[in-house]
């Protein structure tokens, strides 16, 4: 579990944290490695079903959902960051910025809703938008109480116990883990997902200007943890610091800056998913009002005369002394 194994780390086990010894140094975390496992399978057999009934699912949605989504879970938990993270602040700041905003970004991207409601029966799959659009789903995803709730969970975490509790007590590390995942994806989900969980007030526009309102919220954390004075589990972390490790408030400011920048880089392909949509949105109208047009000017057309009889020889329409002509001349033949 998290925090079973510091005091080994601080007794210098760890190298350096360089490049190198991040990318090379992992270590398992049960709960984790099953939820990503669990999760990955109920992907993969909703995009089976899905295929099966000969619906098509796009591939790009499947592998978004595995690198971006389930990659972020993996590296936030078992990478060097997880490793590094219980003698250094700054790789556990970073392990939670990627749960709270990298992952659900991912994982909403894969548009996991849509898919199980196609993939499901038609009892079971109206039974989950029931209770997607059940009252208690609605009232935690509706926009402003998420954004909300993302800021007060980043912000408990590190300026009460929260944090240095969970750095000793393995289970409550991993419980952690899991509340900012689960918080992150109550806004990022449902922004998102084709299936309406949100109110019908919010429209693409609407959400591309929370989307943006949410970039500007998400990047509090890391401004407050980098110009906070006071150590954040400063006891932990000055006790377990290796003899190679910078200062500790210099770590601590260091995380912050990180928490800030990736907050303020997530931020720019969200907004983009969103006008994708809206763009796509846009073009569907675009096409059921064509075809609604089409559908009401047939009947029109073919009640009214032959095109050959509708149209008029210029000389008849033409105000003109040529054309008067011609008028005055036909006139005489005929007559």
């Amino acid at each position: 579990m998290a925090g079973d194994a510091a005091g080994g780390l601080a007794a210098g086990q760890l190298g350096e944290a360089t490049l190198g010894r991040l990318l090379s140094s992992w270590q398992p975390d049960v709960p984790a490695l099953l939820l990503t496992v669990l999760l990955g399978a109920l992907y993969g057999w909703a995009v089976v079903r899905v295929r099966r009934s000969g619906r098509p699912w796009p591939p790009a949605r499947t592998a978004v959902f595995a690198v971006l989504g389930l990659g972020a879970l993996v590296v936030a938990t078992m990478s060097g960051l997880a490793v590094y993270g219980e003698v250094l602040f700054w790789p556990a700041a970073v392990q939670n910025i990627l749960l709270d905003l990298v992952a659900p970004l991912g994982l909403a991207l894969g548009d996991p809703l849509r898919l199980a409601v196609e993939a499901l029966p038609a009892g079971a799959a109206e039974r989950v938008r029931r209770v997607l659009t059940g009252r208690l789903v609605r009232v935690l995803t509706f926009p402003l109480v998420s954004t909300v709730l993302v800021l007060a969970t980043e912000l408990t975490v590190y300026f009460t116990p929260y944090f240095a509790t969970a750095l000793r007590v393995g289970w409550l590390h991993e419980l952690m883990y899991l509340h900012l995942l689960a918080v992150g994806c109550l806004f990022v989900v449902p922004v998102l997902t084709r299936e309406q969980t949100l109110p019908s007030w919010c429209t693409h526009p609407v959400r591309a200007a929370l989307v943006f309102l949410d970039g500007v919220i998400d990047a509090v954390p890391g401004v407050v943890v980098m110009t906070h004075g006071s150590l954040i589990a400063g006891a932990w972390y000055l006790h377990n610091a290796p003899s190679w490790a910078p200062d500790v408030l210099y770590d601590q400011e260091i995380g912050g800056g990180a928490m800030l920048g990736i907050a303020e880089l997530v931020a720019l392909p969200f907004l983009l998913a969103v006008l994708v949509q809206w763009a796509r949105a846009e073009r569907v109208q675009a096409a059921a009002l064509d075809r609604r047009l089409d559908a009401e000017l047939a009947p029109v057309v073919t009640r009214e005369e032959p095109a050959a009889e509708r149209v008029r020889p210029w000389w008849e329409t033409e105000q003109s002394e040529v054309a008067a002509r011609i008028r005055r001349q036909r006139r005489d033949n005929r007559s």
